[in-house]
C-alpha cells in the first residue's frame, strides 16, 4: 500500500556524559543544552548540518521545524527513512545571538570526528555552505560547485547539497536537492546489495 509523507519528531541521541558540560566556546553561555544528534546513531548514513535549529515550541513540546520537514520530506521521496539516517551538526548548541563563528565551528569540529570515528558511517551528505566549508576544510568551497558529484574524506563518501531551509525559501533549488538525494540513496542501496561504494 502507497503510503504519504508525514514528518515526525526523530529519536534524539543524548550527549555522551563526558561532553554534556562543555564550556570550550561562549556558545556554552547561550545555549539552552546541547544537540547531539537524532535519527539512528548507527546509520551508514550521516547528514550533516551547521547548527541544531528549534526543536521545541513555546510549551515545550517537540516538533517538526521547517529544516527537519523538508529534510524529512527529500528523504521519503529517495525511499530512506529514519533508520538508514543519522542527523548531526556542526555545531552542537544553538546559537541566539552573535559570536565568533570560525572559532566556535573549529572547537565543535572534535565533536563531529568523535561521531564518525565512534560509529563509522560510509556516506556523509552536507546541506548548506556552512556545512560544506567546516567538513571539506575550504573557506572557499560552495554546494553549487560541489554538488552532484562524489567527495573522499577519510573513509567516507560525501556528497553536498542545499540547506534545506534554502530550498524552501528558494523552490528552484528543489529539482536540485531531490537529485542529490536520490543520488545518494541510490549509491546506498547498491553499496548494500554489492559492498560496492561510489568513486
Amino acid at each position: 500500500m502507497e503510503t504519504s509523507f508525514s514528518p515526525e519528531v526523530w529519536q534524539e541521541d543524548p550527549v555522551p556524559e563526558q561532553y554534556q558540560f562543555c564550556e570550550r566556546c561562549e556558545l556554552c553561555a547561550q545555549r539552552a543544552r546541547m544537540i547531539w544528534g537524532e535519527g539512528s546513531p548507527n546509520a551508514s548514513i550521516l547528514v550533516i548540518l551547521d547548527n541544531p535549529g528549534l526543536r521545541e515550541n513555546q510549551e515545550g513540546v517537540s516538533f517538526v521545524c521547517g529544516t527537519r520537514q523538508a529534510l524529512q520530506k527529500a528523504a521519503f521521496n529517495a525511499g530512506l527513512g529514519m533508520q538508514e539516517l543519522y542527523v548531526t551538526y556542526i555545531l552542537k548548541c544553538r546559537p541566539v545571538r552573535k559570536y565568533d563563528k570560525e572559532g566556535a565551528r573549529n572547537t565543535c569540529k572534535k565533536y563531529l570526528r568523535h561521531q564518525i570515528e565512534q560509529t563509522k558511517p560510509a556516506f556523509a551528505l552536507c546541506l548548506g555552505n556552512i556545512a560544506v566549508q567546516t567538513f571539506f576544510e575550504d573557506s572557499e568551497a560552495e554546494v553549487k560547485n560541489l554538488r552532484g558529484l562524489w567527495h573522499s574524506i577519510g573513509d567516507l563518501k560525501v556528497l553536498a547539497s542545499y540547506h534545506p531551509l534554502a530550498v524552501r525559501r528558494r523552490p528552484n533549488l528543489r529539482k536540485y536537492f531531490y537529485e542529490d538525494w536520490m543520488l545518494l540513496a541510490e549509491a546506498y542501496r547498491t553499496w548494500k546489495e554489492s559492498g560496492i561504494l561510489p568513486l
